[in-house]
């Protein structure tokens, strides 16, 4: 059904290596939603992101994320699942022994595009989309951080996902290029991708408006006074 949400949490409690991290979770996020999670460190943003790409199990309640029960997904199903996410990462994540354009050809490959000329125009269209289209030949190491970041984005939406997690996208990037970077990432949200975007940097938040989510005291909620 279309107005369904993309992921629902309902009473979900998260433990990391039997530490109660978050109790009783509920969230929801649907098509084209851009959501803020806030927080210190060390109060559980990105430990709630694992559960939704399955890198740790949900303990407590009901959790479905693009349709799959979170509570009993297999192993062999998980794979599938972060074929329809884009995670973009803080520290990029690149392959810096190969070219812009050999890293983002190495996931079309392992994710099953088999057409060289299929691959070729994708990455062409994805690297258009984030303003890098002369850069494929670049190593890595010739990127600025701005640049490398938009490479990992590009990298996120090359299965065209339905939901992007940024984990502090912005964290290792100076000020106006953090900007650049979440304006981007709202563009992109605009095409009907969800995302979720963990961030310190709350002046963020009314220069580009979402649904902000607070953690703090083992709790996730959602904050209105943004």
């Amino acid at each position: 059904m279309e107005d369904q949400p993309l992921i629902s949490y309902k009473n979900v409690d998260i433990n990391q290596q039997e530490l109660g991290i978050l109790n009783n979770v509920n969230f929801e996020l649907k098509k084209g939603e851009f959501v803020y999670l806030i927080g210190k460190v060390g109060t559980g943003k990105s430990t709630f992101l694992k559960t939704i790409y399955g890198e740790l199990d949900i303990c407590e309640g009901e959790a479905t994320v693009l349709g799959y029960d979170m509570r009993t997904i297999k192993q062999k199903n998980i794979a599938s699942l972060r074929r329809k996410l884009g995670i973009v990462f803080q520290d990029f994540q690149l392959l810096t022994d190969r070219t812009v354009y050999d890293n983002l050809d190495f996931v079309l490959r392992a994710t099953g595009w088999k057409q060289f000329s299929e691959r070729e125009s994708r990455i062409e269209e994805v690297l258009r989309l984030v303003g890098m289209e002369n850069k494929g030949y670049k190593m890595p190491n010739e990127l600025s951080g701005g640049e490398q970041q938009r490479i990992v984005i590009a990298r996120a939406i090359l299965n065209k996902p339905e939901i992007i997690l940024a984990d502090e996208p912005t964290g290792n990037l100076d000020v106006e290029t953090g900007r650049n970077i979440v304006k981007l990432l709202q563009e992109i949200c605009t095409q009907g991708t969800a995302i979720i975007m963990t961030t310190h940097n709350l002046n963020l938040l009314s220069e580009f408006p979402g649904k902000v989510y607070c953690c703090g005291q083992h709790q996730l909620r959602e904050a209105s006074e943004y």
